[in-house]
């Protein structure tokens, strides 16, 4: 099928503004949107998760597009994440500002994904989610993506089929990857099994494999399929996109060709894609030893105790980092020169600017060269930045 038609499955990736594809992907940094809708039938825009976007962001995204393009949204955090979903929290009035910031995008709206925190728990929360579902409009196609294990059960999928909102298929660590339909669409995404970042994972071939039973099985119990990408370093979000469209025979010229190009790309470079152990950071200071600069030793050792399933970092790049961590929240504004958390030995040390395990514990699961760049830039930078309590 054409780019503009109505399709039945549309796959794309989770963002599309990230400076590691220029080249791969991208011939240069300008016009990256122009260039992708090109490409996809659809992308889910990640930054309406961090802020509410202005109404010329929204007119811009929906004249880029062609007819018949798809945007996914998140909806805000302050809704998920900050306010748990409470009504009493006002979130009735955060959704209505965001709906009426997204109708620029008129017909090009696809889903809109409620991403939940990883503590929001099915014994916990169960009524604040049901009483949220019953205040969404139903002219809009709603998902929820689940990060705790308990909300895997029959009285979940009975109670958004009886709402008609979508279950939000996942590959990740946490979650099984069972295909549930819940509404009259279904709705994947691909987040990778990275060891300090999910994000950070290239599938392999036979991984991909073994998703062309479950697209189908989801194409055959919806009208229509959505699914996006995440694992976006090294585009292995463009190039695990368009390799699972030609598994299942569905990948466009125009698709094939970009696969091709980020293939020579990698073949050009004659260096490995993806993250390395710790050990292995070459030239220089390891991450470790720059955080020594920060902590102590016997706190960096608890930190390398912790379990990567107890972090999830919601966004890593140079210039903002935003991870949730056994119930805590940290926040590095590099723009701002900011740090911010919450837990009590951070607060214990914010005179001195001493890190707690929970920071030693995100650096460490950061991909290499931006934790390094982080640290680096914090410690030259040091009487500038600013540690602050949540």
């Amino acid at each position: 099928m054409r780019m503009g038609e109505s399709l039945p499955l549309l796959i794309g990736t989770s963002g599309w503004s990230y400076d590691e594809w220029v080249g791969p992907f991208y011939r240069d940094g300008r016009g990256m949107l122009r260039r992708y809708v090109e490409v996809f039938p659809t992308v889910e825009i990640n930054s309406t998760f961090y802020r509410y976007p202005t109404s010329r962001m929204v007119r811009g995204w929906y004249r880029a597009a062609p007819p018949g393009f798809v945007y996914a949204v998140k909806l805000p955090k302050v809704i998920t994440h900050d306010k748990w979903l409470r009504l009493e929290e006002g979130v009735e009035e955060d959704l209505e500002r965001f709906l009426d910031l997204m109708r620029p995008l008129a017909e090009k709206l696809g889903p809109i994904l409620i991403q939940l925190r990883p503590k929001f728990s099915y014994e916990r929360h169960i009524e604040d989610l049901e009483r949220f579902l019953d205040i969404l409009p139903e002219h809009y196609e709603w998902a929820v993506e689940f990060r705790h294990p308990s909300w895997m059960r029959g009285d979940t999928w009975k109670l958004l089929r009886s709402y008609g909102v979508a279950y939000t298929i996942v590959d990740e660590p946490l979650l099984p990857p069972e295909v549930e339909v819940t509404a009259d669409f279904a709705y994947i995404r691909w987040h990778g099994h990275g060891r300090r970042i999910w994000y950070d994972y290239e599938y392999s071939e036979d991984e991909l494999e073994n998703w062309v039973p479950k697209v189908r099985e989801a194409e055959r119990r919806a009208e229509k399929v959505y699914g996006y990408f995440n694992n976006h370093f090294s585009a292995n979000a463009v190039k695990n996109a368009i390799e699972l469209l030609k598994l299942l025979g569905e990948a466009t010229p125009e698709q094939l060709r970009v696969l091709k190009r980020i293939k020579e790309f990698r073949e050009q470079l004659l260096r490995p894609i993806g993250i390395r152990p710790l050990e292995a950071y070459g030239e220089g200071l390891g991450v470790a030893d720059l955080l020594l600069r920060f902590t102590t030793t016997s706190r960096l050792i608890r930190a390398e105790g912790m379990d990567e399933g107890e972090i999830e970092i919601t966004r890593a790049d140079p210039d903002y980092v935003e991870a949730y961590i056994r119930g805590y929240t940290i926040e590095i504004d590099a723009e701002g020169r900011v740090i911010r958390h919450d837990c009590d030995d951070w607060r214990k040390g914010l005179d001195e600017k001493r890190m707690c395990k929970h920071l030693a514990r995100l650096f460490l699961s950061l991909p290499e060269e931006l934790a390094r760049g982080l640290l680096e830039r914090i410690w030259e930078e040091r009487d500038r930045w600013r540690f602050e309590a949540l």
